[in-house]
């Protein structure tokens, strides 16, 4: 289906489903890697596109390294797992910018057992932080509440 996909455009690019069609593509240089490699997390099994998604990651272009990172994110979601290679990718680059939402993923659709030690604690943190994050918002909104009940009991 290779005449099918235009790497000017983008167009049919989520339908890529031959690892070597991306690998020539790679090769080329061609400017939609990042797109096509969220083709290959849909049509592929994870091994065959894992690697992909990790040289992806590393394209000079900014928004195509995006679309990398919604690729692994993609895997995550379809597989409930992620290669190695993969979770070593998202732990380097962190739970910061374009990595964010994958991990964030990769936390909600990979099993808590099956994570490896760095995502398990990233879970224990998120977490913390929410729970932190609704007593703050609960306690601001007691303050506000008490301050609206003094203003009527002034008027």
């Amino acid at each position: 289906m290779a005449a099918g996909w235009d790497w000017e455009t983008g167009e049919g690019l989520l339908g890529i489903d031959d690892p070597a069609d991306w690998d020539a593509a790679y090769e080329r240089g061609e400017r939609r890697l990042g797109t096509a490699a969220i083709g290959l997390a849909f049509n592929c099994p994870l091994e065959a596109a894992s690697p992909r998604i990790i040289a992806a990651m590393r394209l000079p272009d900014r928004g195509q390294r995006g679309f990398a990172f919604t690729a692994a994110g993609t895997a995550a979601r379809l597989n409930g797992r992620l290669t190695p290679e993969l979770y070593a990718a998202l732990r380097a680059e962190g739970h910061r910018g374009v990595s964010e939402n994958a991990v964030d993923d990769t936390l909600t659709f990979v099993p808590f057992r099956q994570l490896p030690w760095w995502f398990k604690w990233r879970t224990v943190v998120s977490k913390v932080a929410d729970k932190v994050n609704t007593w703050r918002l609960e306690a601001s909104y007691a303050v506000e509440d008490v301050r609206n009940a003094v203003r009527r009991r002034r008027r």
